[in-house]
């Protein structure tokens, strides 16, 4: 990166990678001697394709640490101008393994796996990068522009808070990203106005009471009909207290009790999540969801213990940034090749970015024009038409030049 005019810098506790093109901290440059160079020891790069790692394990990405602001690093505590465009991309795996074969760009580290598109995000905005900071030097760069490498979007309450905390919002007044969708043909993108995606919370049950001889379930309390009713009942009771035109869904992926066929147990475990549509809702989520277990616990003489974690509120994307993108999209590939979206019941959070910048997130087309498979997020045998990185470069790079001055 740096040979190419990107000076990187490791935010605090590794919270993120940021570099910034353009005159954002009072320099002529990236980098502090205002040649678009970086000083000798700044050693920070994006995650190599082939190498994902997952939050809370030793680093395998290529990101390492990088020497103070002020020693050549950008400087993102730094005093900064209002209106800098931000370009995210998130680069943690999953720790699932990659089913792909023959495949140049297949995960070499066992039971890890970009399956959710995080290295063509990285690459994109990696991509738009290296142009930027060409045009910059070419003083053709109307304002400047921060890239933001960010892990741990996979893990609740999402890596985005810590950044944001780090300082990496300071002097932003725009942010946007791409999420791929292999439900879009690469050469597309989706645009939404609003939410695009859903709030996302997790969820984990313990019940406890009395155990005994199942002969005699009228003697105890009967924990598997009580974690049964719970995994069933409060969907239901949960839809019945709040519009169900916000979407308010419970869905239950873990349910453990007992050994024994002829035993009652006096423990249950149970762990879901919450999802919801509306923002307004989500705030009033877990009084809801926590009331109904309860009651439905309580009903058949189970103790109840809740953790609610709260996890991302839904990508809000603003009007302006949206209309951005689609300016930028149709700049470089026409009208055609934007189309709309629906709202996603799944979580993101960039969304964390959004409560405090205006900004927007476009679906990046990654399915090959023809192709009748699906392979879908957070499936080992994901896979990218790998000519959607290009249009993910374009995109960002319209929008950069396309981002007003004033």
């Amino acid at each position: 990166m740096e040979k190419a005019g990107l000076a990187p810098r490791v935010l605090p506790s590794g919270t993120g990678l940021v570099c910034d093109i353009g005159d954002i901290d009072g320099t002529a440059g990236p980098a502090a001697g205002g040649d678009g160079t970086a000083a000798p020891g700044d050693s920070a790069a994006p995650p190599a394709p082939g190498e994902p790692g997952v939050t809370g394990e030793p680093p395998v990405t290529g990101v390492t640490a990088a020497p103070a602001a002020g020693a050549g690093g950008t400087a993102v505590d730094a005093s900064a101008p209002l209106g800098v465009l931000a370009l995210r991309a998130d680069i943690d795996a999953l720790p699932i393994p990659d089913s792909k074969t023959e495949c140049p760009y297949r995960s070499t580290v066992p039971d890890r796996a970009h399956a959710c598109g995080h290295d063509v995000h990285t690459t994109v905005v990696l991509g738009a990068g290296l142009v930027l900071a060409d045009l910059h030097r070419k003083g053709l760069l109307p304002r400047p522009v921060r890239l933001v490498f960010q892990p741990a979007e996979e893990v609740l309450p999402g890596g985005a808070a810590e950044a944001i905390k780090a300082g990496v919002l300071k002097g932003v007044g725009r942010i946007l990203a791409v999420h791929c969708d292999p439900r879009v043909d690469a050469g597309m993108i989706g645009l939404r106005q609003g939410a695009i995606t859903s709030a996302c919370d997790r969820l984990e049950v313990s019940l406890d009471g009395p155990g005994g001889h199942s002969a005699r379930p009228h003697l105890t309390t009967d924990l598997v009909t009580a974690a049964a009713r719970v995994v069933t009942d409060v969907p239901a009771l949960v839809g019945r207290r709040i519009d169900t035109r916000a979407g308010l869904a419970v869905t239950w992926g873990r349910i453990e009790s007992g050994h024994a066929p002829n035993v009652i147990p006096q423990h249950a475990e149970l762990a879901g999540t919450v999802r919801c549509l509306d923002i307004n809702a989500w705030r009033h989520a877990p009084d809801i969801v926590v009331a109904a277990i309860d009651e439905v616990a309580n009903l058949h003489k189970a103790k109840s213990e809740i953790n609610y974690v709260r996890g991302v509120p839904p990508v809000v994307n603003e009007p302006e940034a949206t209309e951005l993108l689609r300016a930028a999209m149709t700049v470089r590939r026409g009208a055609d090749s934007v189309e709309g979206t629906e709202q996603s019941l799944g979580g993101e959070d960039f969304s964390w970015y959004l409560e405090h910048v205006p900004g927007a997130m476009a679906r990046l087309g990654v399915r090959t024009p023809g192709e009748r498979t699906l392979r879908d997020l957070h499936q080992g045998d994901f896979d990218a038409d790998e000519s959607a990185i290009r249009v993910g470069v374009e995109l960002f790079t319209a929008a950069a030049l396309l981002h007003p001055t004033h």
